[in-house]
């Protein structure tokens, strides 16, 4: 008896295991899925923050679990709130039209009307490049050494600024327009204008 008793307390003692571990494994998933944000702020968050660096990717290119993952991963360095980076998450899985894209990189366009070049630099540049010029994390070109980037010719730094540039040791390439498929030839011209300016030695 004693022994049929041993059995059956170590039988509970496994369910209860698993029963407690199966409920922790879906608190986990809920937690992995945060509560939806709002569509319009998300879009611009977006387009203030995240597109600096980024192109408009479609939605569908990540699935929600790998949209998420990414946002909480990017909301440090981007210093974006729990309820921003909810916005971010809503907006990216709700764009499912090109209008919608469309409508969203609009806030981009409007930021970017008629900005001199400090100011296209500080909207769309600084978040890779820092403040200073010499790049916020490693791999980005320091735009204060003599030998660096800016010893290139404008057309040569034209180019990689239009048509997005991958610099050696970087992590990552730089987007077409840094990421702003609205900054004009003009608007391209200016920034660089003002980074050879501000940090050519």
């Amino acid at each position: 008896m004693k022994y049929l008793n041993s059995i059956r307390h170590r039988s509970f003692i496994s369910v209860a295991t698993f029963l407690a571990a199966a409920s922790l494994q879906n608190v986990a998933s809920a937690a992995d899925f945060p509560e939806p944000g709002n569509f319009s702020n998300g879009s611009v968050v977006w387009a203030q923050n995240c597109n600096r660096c980024h192109n408009m990717r479609g939605p569908k290119e990540l699935r929600d679990d790998q949209w998420i993952s990414t946002s909480y991963h990017m909301r440090l360095r981007a210093g974006l709130t729990g309820q921003e980076t909810r916005d971010v998450i809503t907006f990216l899985q709700g764009s499912n039209t090109k209008t919608v894209a469309a409508g969203a990189t609009q806030v981009a366009s409007i930021m970017n009307k008629g900005a001199t070049g400090k100011e296209t630099f500080e909207k769309t540049c600084v978040a890779c490049h820092g403040a200073d010029g010499k790049g916020a994390f490693p791999g980005t070109p320091d735009f204060t050494r003599s030998d660096g980037a800016l010893s290139k010719t404008d057309s040569v730094l034209i180019d990689h600024i239009s048509n997005g540039f991958q610099s050696e040791g970087s992590p990552m390439a730089m987007p077409p327009k840094g990421g702003n498929p609205n900054l004009s030839e003009s608007g391209i011209k200016a920034v660089l204008s003002y980074i050879r300016e501000t940090f050519s030695q």
